[in-house]
């Protein structure tokens, strides 16, 4: 599985970086506005940054709904670093971009997933990614992770090579659940991958390590 940081946070960003599992980062307009970061040359500049810390993909978000305006601003991001892969929503104008975009040799991410059908659409359309969103699924009483693992078998059954990039992971449990069903890539916040360093029995046994080091140096 990969792990994509989500958030616009560079200092997060680099954190995640500097652990050495870091393959990619997502971010979103929500996620940029808790920046502060304002105007099309502060956002655009802000992903070049991003880009100078990573070396895997970077999901940068359209702003725009129609057909048209997606194909501009998709375009001006994706020519902003190699690295950028375009996210597009899951609508009808959505899909129809990620068709052009797959046909023009750029990258995408098609986003706000909640159902196959839709993940479908966006696969046959030649996505790179599809992002089902787990938590926003939990919200409502759905299961999140039972979506991820539908889309997983049905990209498997018919062969497409689009990955499934579980988004709105709100625990370190929704990475685990994730993993077990498959996931291409799991992207959340940090605390969450840092939760998969936690267990107490590594924590009493570097306490024991310690100590009996401690009488070895006396």
């Amino acid at each position: 599985m990969k792990f994509f940081i989500d958030t616009a946070n560079l200092d997060q960003i680099r954190q995640a970086n500097e652990l050495g599992i870091l393959d990619g980062v997502t971010t979103n307009p929500s996620l940029m506005a808790k920046e502060g970061i304002k105007g099309v040359a502060a956002i655009r500049q802000h992903y070049k940054d991003i880009c100078n810390i990573v070396d895997g993909d970077v999901s940068a978000e359209v702003l725009s709904c129609d057909f048209e305006s997606m194909i501009k601003e998709g375009e001006e991001l994706a020519a902003l670093d190699e690295k950028i892969v375009v996210k597009v929503p899951c609508t009808k104008d959505g899909i129809r971009a990620v068709k052009y975009f797959t046909d023009n040799g750029i990258r995408t991410n098609c986003t706000l997933i909640f159902s196959v059908g839709q993940a479908l659409l966006a696969a046959k359309a030649g996505a790179t990614y599809v992002s089902p969103f787990v938590g926003r699924l939990d919200d409502i009483s759905s299961d999140g992770v039972a979506l991820v693992a539908q889309i997983v078998d049905v990209f498997r059954t018919y062969g497409y090579e689009t990955q499934v990039l579980a988004a709105s992971i709100r625990s370190t449990q929704h990475i685990i659940q994730c993993l077990e069903v498959g996931a291409d890539v799991a992207t959340c916040p940090l605390n969450p991958i840092l939760g998969l360093l936690n267990h107490p029995l590594t924590d009493r046994g570097l306490e024991t390590f310690m100590k009996d080091a401690a009488k070895m140096n006396q």
